[in-house]
């Protein structure tokens, strides 16, 4: 689809060509973006205040310094172990009408924030019936049945669902197995006890913030879900967690019929 197609080119980590590879080139200080990198940017700094900085867009050097530094379908293992990371301050980063200022060394990463923001811009474009699925991150218009990762299903009415897990994007330094999700306090791959976390929210955007924060939560997960109304399920190796927003959630449907 284009729409992903130009989202791709604007922020691939990977592309020498794209805004995001620009920006994180920039000395420091101020830049130029576009306005579709001031909306990403801006969406990714309102997730970092609602997660308490759990969901970070400064992580750029940290998931770089794990081995997470050429396109995934390149990763190859390597003996080397993994690097150091810098610390990122998400807090120091402003945006607004066509400016960025990013502190020197601020090297950013708005992967999942765009995937998210591209599959709620896709879905607007369709009808009442239609539904857009990218990587498991799902926006809906109608009543969809959504296959959940350890098996069974849950009928989403409309909205989003994310799912963040670290069953499918490993590979290995030094011999050590390496994840994508980073904790943004040790600026290393999380060690959360989850395998899959998948929450559901008004769009897939908020649904994917609220994923990504109960994984990298860890055992506190579910009932920070659950404080803020936001139903998750949580897979371990050896346990299925619902939450009891989800609960509730799937008893209402079983109620409604």
């Amino acid at each position: 689809m284009l729409l992903f197609g130009q989202r791709d080119a604007t922020f691939s980590r990977f592309r020498s060509e794209s805004e995001l590879t620009r920006v994180n080139a920039a000395a420091g200080g101020i830049v130029h973006v576009s306005a579709r990198f001031c909306s990403a940017v801006s969406a990714a700094l309102a997730a970092a205040r609602a997660t308490d900085g759990l969901v970070d867009p400064t992580l750029g050097a940290a998931i770089e310094a794990a081995g997470y530094d050429v396109d995934f379908d390149d990763l190859l293992p390597r003996p080397s172990p993994p690097e150091p990371a810098p610390r990122g301050d998400w807090r120091r980063i402003r945006v607004a009408d066509g400016l960025l200022f990013r502190p020197a060394g601020t090297v950013l990463d708005l992967n999942g924030v765009v995937k998210a923001m591209a599959v709620d811009a896709a879905a607007a474009l369709l009808d009442a019936t239609g539904f857009v699925c990218a990587g498991g991150d799902i926006a809906t218009r109608a009543p969809v049945t959504v296959a959940l990762p350890g098996g069974g299903a849950v009928r989403l009415e409309s909205g989003g669902i994310a799912t963040s897990g670290t069953a499918t994007r490993r590979w290995q330094r030094g011999g050590l197995v390496q994840h994508h999700l980073i904790d943004p306090q040790t600026c290393r791959p999380s060690r959360s006890r989850w395998t899959f976390v998948t929450a559901i929210g008004r769009d897939c955007l908020s649904a994917d913030v609220a994923a990504k924060a109960g994984f990298l939560l860890g055992s506190a997960g579910p009932a920070w879900l659950d404080a803020r109304g936001v139903a998750g399920r949580f897979v371990s190796p050896d346990a299925v967690v619902e939450n009891g927003s989800w609960k509730r959630g799937i008893a209402r449907r079983a109620a409604w019929g």
